[in-house]
């Protein structure tokens, strides 16, 4: 079996087990980052641990398991970076700075909303990224981290990384429903990153096996893929 059909096993397996528990919330687990019940009481967790309480500029996904946790960094006053969808802009990442923000945080945190009302801005406009907070399908304890299959979030990863906006002190976190923290060894490839916190509603598990990519890596990149994203079309042209 090859590393995209095992991943696609244990996304199965996981999306299948929050389904069956009642874990998920009503749009189901498939297909995407799966909402959960407990996402609340995760982002609080999350926001008690001091990789929070020292991070001043954070990157998240925009899935609706991670709400909490923005309108947490958005409370607290801390800048907030979103990828626009698919990274299919020349400015790729939304910019949502609670000082300027021209509508209720609920409003402008969302994918929907920050297409509405936060500017998009490059990557040589960003600041440095203290804590970075992905959506995952499964994790299990050593970090290793599953997501949904379209494969941005390893990009929007390698592509900070790259401009020295990710670097070995930032950190890298996950927030997800215990059904979704499997045991044993789960499947990687070369560009994926590990997380060094997987936090659930119940517990913090700190990560010890870190991975992360140097940068792109583009021969595990389709054509395709890099046509269709406009920084990659943009560096690979210029390269």
């Amino acid at each position: 079996m090859d590393i995209d059909e095992a991943k696609r096993e244990v996304r199965e397996t996981v999306w299948s087990r929050l389904e069956r528990a009642g874990q998920a919330l009503p749009l189901g687990a498939h297909g995407r980052i799966p909402g959960f019940i407990g996402a609340e009481r995760a982002a609080q967790r999350l926001t008690a641990h001091d990789a929070w309480r020292s991070a001043r500029v954070i990157k998240s996904n925009p899935d609706k398991a991670q709400l909490p946790v923005r309108l947490q960094a958005l409370a607290e006053g801390k800048l907030l970076y979103m990828a626009v969808p698919k990274l299919a802009d020349l400015r790729p990442f939304y910019l949502l700075d609670p000082a300027t923000l021209d509508a209720a945080p609920a409003d402008i945190a969302t994918g929907s909303g920050a297409a509405d009302h936060a500017p998009k801005v490059n990557i040589s406009q960003m600041q440095p990224v203290d804590l970075v907070v992905c959506g995952s399908v499964a994790v299990n304890r050593d970090g290793a981290r599953i997501g949904k299959g379209a494969g941005y979030a390893d990009i929007e990863i390698a592509l900070l990384t790259e401009a020295g906006l990710v670097g070995p002190s930032t950190i890298l976190a996950t927030t997800v429903h215990p059904l979704q923290v499997v045991e044993g060894p789960l499947p990687e490839s070369s560009h994926d990153f590990r997380v060094d916190l997987i936090v659930t509603p119940d517990e913090v598990i700190e990560c010890h096996r870190s991975q992360r990519p140097a940068g792109i890596y583009w021969e595990s990149l389709s054509a395709q893929k890099i046509d269709s994203i406009p920084v990659l079309r943009a560096s690979s042209a210029s390269g």
